[in-house]
């Protein structure tokens, strides 16, 4: 068979005729051949600088026209002599692709000066902050799949049916032609415009399996329900060059144990929900526990909720955060007792939210060290948080006011969050205990934290991420010490309230004397009440012939005078 390539502006091509247009020509391939070629493994490839006529520099598309025909045979439909229906197979698409480039409008608020280029700001004057600029790539592949599986129309399964031909008298398929750009990374990517008089393209021709057709056309071929929108898809393909990099650099092993825990991260990450909802739901007692930590935990997934809602960031992770804050809130109803004051009404119209501390944070130490810890705690916070806002202010850009205080609390909590952690290493220093924290729960996030430190190795990552990933490592360390140094106590009240000792044991046993010289047992007294009383009802109550009462107390010998003298 022949290969014929052809570029064009049009869609639809036609212009056989024109040399111009025809960019590659290659003949007497043969099918399901995986030896010819300059590697010996079946492939071709040419290279060649278009000339690219004005309407493509100003944002118009180009389209590549793929033609095999059997040998001896033309596929221009005008040669009636070298053309052949059934001997010709076609398939063409768009090689420019169209990415939106948006302009964030930002300057310094206290000077009004901005480093962005100024022809990016007259575009963005021009049109609008959200951009389509056509990008181009210079490699491409066209595939022939080597297969011959008796496919029957209707019979193809989904996404290879949109790539599977069917002739309508004869009802065979033709050749399956596939143009495979899955290792072209969007970075690679570069904007055409009227600077470039000529772009370079190098086409390759390679024959593909059918198992590995498959793969690429599974991972390729976007989903028909876009009800998330185009933006979505922008950043999944972002997201699948980080994994693409991470399967041509990295080293087989490592990604082999890279993808083993990942499955085992989204294990975890379902445990440590389960067990952080199961922990606070059965939850009878907050001796141990920092009540300012959670609404602290409430405040941050607030920030964080309003900064990727003013950052437009995509659908799926809004409702993620969304979802985070919701629990969070569901926290606050397990250690505060929260009602509707509709006595004191807002405006005399809604009903007034009251919080109230729960008996059991009232009455134990735990209030007096949570206070103590964020007293503490603020000497460091605040002096941080001006000096951080400050910084903001004077060295970055931002879209407004509104958006400054959003970043400044977003990158300062990003940057020293892990101070809200420390309230809880205090209280547990304090009480000299961890029987009260959801032990379960921090296992599975302490696991999932490393299995994210993996992943900073292997996939490209926000430098401010890896610090956050570290942090959450030492303070996990800093519980573990904690639990270490501080050593199983039965007398300890656990998270469920209760203790180690049995409430209906007995009490021990005492030895005493009686007038008789025997040795009577008795339960020996202790300083509870509930014992006192048990003790006395288990005494005799009338005194036995030849024997004292246990329950009268034994008269002293009188003592002599030279012992009172020195007494």
């Amino acid at each position: 068979m022949n290969l014929h390539v052809y570029i064009s502006e049009h869609e639809h091509f036609t212009d056989f005729n024109a040399t111009s247009a025809l960019f590659w020509e290659q003949h007497d391939l043969v099918y399901g051949d995986w030896t010819s070629g300059e590697n010996s493994d079946g492939c071709y490839e040419h290279f060649a600088e278009l000339d690219i006529p004005q309407s493509v520099q100003q944002n118009g598309s180009i389209y590549i026209h793929v033609y095999f025909t059997k040998s001896g045979f033309h596929p221009d439909p005008r040669q009636k002599a070298l053309y052949r229906r059934l001997a010709t197979v076609h398939m063409s698409r768009m090689i420019n692709k169209y990415k939106r480039r948006r302009f964030q409008k930002t300057k310094n608020l206290l000077t009004g000066e901005t480093e962005a280029d100024p022809e990016m700001i007259k575009r963005a004057e021009d049109y609008g902050p959200v951009e389509v600029i056509s990008h181009w790539h210079p490699n491409i592949t066209i595939n022939i799949v080597d297969d011959h599986t008796p496919w029957v129309k209707g019979s193809v399964p989904p996404p290879l049916d949109q790539y599977v031909k069917f002739d309508a008298v004869s009802g065979d398929y033709y050749p399956i032609i596939y143009f495979n750009d899955y290792w072209n990374l969007q970075k690679d990517y570069y904007p055409i415009n009227e600077s470039l008089a000529s772009l370079p393209l190098r086409v390759s021709f390679c024959p593909l399996s059918l198992w590995r057709w498959q793969l690429y056309a599974a991972q390729s071929t976007k989903s028909p329900w876009n009800f998330l929108g185009d933006e979505l898809y922008e950043q999944s393909d972002e997201e699948q060059d980080s994994v693409k990099v991470a399967l041509l650099e990295t080293n087989p092993y490592l990604l082999a144990l890279t993808i083993i825990v990942s499955i085992v991260h989204s294990v975890f990450e379902f445990l440590a929900f389960k067990n952080d909802i199961q922990f606070w739901n059965s939850r009878q007692s907050l001796e141990g526990l920092s009540v300012r930590s959670v609404f602290f935990g409430v405040f941050q997934s607030f920030v964080v909720l309003l900064y990727i809602l003013d950052n437009e960031t995509n659908f799926v992770v809004q409702v993620s955060v969304f979802i985070g804050v919701l629990i969070d809130l569901w926290k606050i109803t397990k250690v505060m007792d929260v009602r509707l004051d509709r006595e004191h009404r807002v405006a005399g119209i809604f009903p007034r939210l009251s919080f109230k501390d729960k008996s059991t944070y009232i009455e134990s130490s735990t209030k007096v060290y949570d206070d103590m810890a964020f007293r503490y705690l603020s000497w460091i916070l605040f002096p941080l948080l001006g000096c951080y806002a400050v910084y903001s202010l004077l060295y970055l850009e931002h879209k407004g006011w509104y958006s400054w205080v959003l970043s400044m609390l977003y990158g300062f909590l990003l940057t020293f969050g892990f101070i809200t952690m420390t309230p809880q290493l205090f209280i547990n220093y304090k009480l000299k205990s961890v029987a009260h924290l959801p032990w379960r729960m921090l296992t599975y996030k302490a696991l999932n934290t490393f299995i994210d430190d993996l992943f900073a190795f292997v996939i490209k990552m926000p430098v401010m991420y890896r610090i956050g990933c570290l942090r959450d490592d030492v303070v996990f360390f800093i519980y573990l010490y904690q639990r270490w140094i501080y050593r199983v106590d039965p007398t300890r009240v656990n998270e469920f309230g209760m203790s180690g000792e049995d409430p209906t044991a007995a009490a021990p046993v005492a030895e005493v004397p009686t007038a008789a010289g025997a040795l009577t047992p008795t339960p020996a007294l202790t300083t509870t009440t509930a014992t006192r009383e048990e003790a006395s009802t288990s005494l005799p109550t009338k005194p036995t012939q030849g024997a004292s009462s246990a329950s009268e107390p034994q008269e002293a010998p009188p003592k002599p005078a030279e012992d009172k003298k020195k007494d």
